[in-house]
């Protein structure tokens, strides 16, 4: 007897299609399901691949029309971010939104149990709650970008890649027969080169303003603030005899600030928007362990809860804070909530 429906969200990956795999032979009754998001000659050509996937593996197909949604919830968000002089983070945005949120009703209005996906996590289900844990292959790990999962969410999706690495994944994809690589993986997927501030100057035009260094001396000029982020060092067209970095970007008054290293280390951050896996915030001041980007290292932190915003005390400083970016808490490997970094404090 089947364990259960699941719906795999099928990318065209070799991810995805493993997951599928895994989830067939452990007897769960299978279907393939994918997202056309974004009208382009890459996005036919997953959309080809995800229904060859289902051929191969012999499950039904099903395909899913979210463009509208998807440039609604994540790309004017992404624009919008970048507007404001913030870095955001729209794989987040996705997974909260669209594949957490529209593709998981749309499975569960077919008649499956669970929707699944190629990320690696885990996740533990038990009678009163669901945890949101890291992937047995930790330089694999996705789960910073799933903070944003509740335990209603969490009952009816599987990561069924939690508990291999990458190169197991491989292999078992290539001895059924399925796709085992693709092509090399983009930061964003509805941008096709990494150039954001050419998508974005398409969408809104760019100001040119002011480049000043921390006492408000002026620099010289940048090309709009959507070309740059916090931290950066090069391409800023100024020649100096020092090495200089964004330290803080300002639309209000459509400035870049400049400064040394030291200037970009901040020991405290103030996070919004915030999702705790439980479902409830904590109370009282806690110790977790904390991410503010998804490439970062862990480092302890102290929580201050302050109405709907935290206030992050680190024991270390933290390099280049970066607002709209996402930071996410963990104790031991399990995920207990996160938010999107509002400001950064010396």
């Amino acid at each position: 007897m089947p364990k259960g429906k699941v719906a795999v969200a099928l990318s065209g990956g070799v991810d995805s299609s493993a997951a599928a795999l895994l989830l067939k032979e452990s007897a769960y009754e299978v279907m393939g399901i994918h997202m056309r998001l974004w009208d382009s000659p890459h996005s036919e050509y997953h959309a080809h691949r995800a229904e060859n996937i289902c051929r191969i593996l012999d499950i039904p197909y099903h395909q899913v029309e979210l463009q509208e949604e998807f440039e609604s919830c994540v790309v004017d968000y992404f624009c919008r971010e970048y507007q404001q002089g913030r870095t955001p983070n729209p794989c987040v945005a996705c997974n909260q939104y669209i594949k957490f949120g529209l593709l998981l009703d749309k499975a569960l209005s077919l008649g499956t149990d669970y929707l699944a996906t190629g990320h690696y996590a885990r996740v533990e289900h038990s009678s009163d709650r669901h945890r949101l844990l890291k992937a047995a292959d930790t330089r694999k790990d996705q789960s910073y970008f799933l903070y944003t999962l509740t335990q209603e969410k969490l009952g009816h999706v599987l990561f069924p890649l939690g508990g291999h690495s990458k190169d197991e994944v491989k292999q078992m994809a290539k001895q059924a027969g399925l796709p085992a690589t693709t092509r090399s993986s983009q930061d964003i997927c509805f941008i096709s080169q990494k150039n954001y501030g050419y998508f974005l100057n398409q969408r809104f035009p760019s100001t040119p303003g002011d480049i000043v260094d921390t006492r408000g001396r002026k620099l010289g000029q940048h090309r709009g603030i959507v070309f740059y982020t916090i931290g950066q060092r090069h391409g800023l067209g100024l020649a100096s005899d020092r090495p200089l970095y964004i330290i803080s970007i300002e639309p209000e008054s459509n400035r870049i600030v400049l400064g040394q290293e030291k200037e970009l280390y901040s020991q405290k951050l103030t996070a919004q928007k915030l999702n705790w896996i439980s479902g409830k915030a904590p109370r009282e001041p806690i110790t977790a362990k904390a991410k503010i980007r998804y490439k970062s290292k862990e480092t302890e932190a102290v929580l201050f809860f302050r109405n709907d915003a935290v206030e992050v005390h680190f024991a270390q400083p933290q390099k280049a804070v970066t607002p709209g970016q996402a930071i996410v808490f963990y104790n031991k490997g399990e995920v207990l909530g996160g938010g999107i970094i509002n400001q950064m404090q010396k």
